[in-house]
């Protein structure tokens, strides 16, 4: 993602994007990855999460709006967070979720 004149990452068309997490589920899933959306400005407008047979699975809807990241960055600490525990995360802009889960 570009950046723009004043720093900011440049926005694409939608200023959401769907955050995925599956995995066995642990103590501190959901903490450590709010922390990293918030440490990017990033607002949280939606989760919803269940274990199904050990394993955890959420999906946040992300308002990045007002993030200084860009989606580049975001991703990379993602990366991290999932490597150190053993998950699988994805961070999408809305419509390219939409349209990978279309039926």
């Amino acid at each position: 993602m570009a950046r723009s004149d004043k720093g900011k990452p440049a926005t694409p068309d939608s200023p959401l994007c769907i955050l995925t997490v599956i995995g066995k589920d642990c103590v501190g899933i959901i903490a450590k990855v709010s922390s990293v959306m918030a440490k990017a400005n990033i607002n949280i407008i939606d989760v919803s999460q269940k274990i199904m047979d050990q394993y955890f699975v959420m999906t946040m809807g992300c308002d990045i709006s007002k993030t200084t990241a860009s989606m580049k960055e975001i991703q990379a600490k993602l990366d991290r967070l999932a490597t150190a525990l053993g998950l699988q995360i994805t961070f999408q802009n809305e419509r390219i979720f939409k349209m990978m889960h279309r039926i």
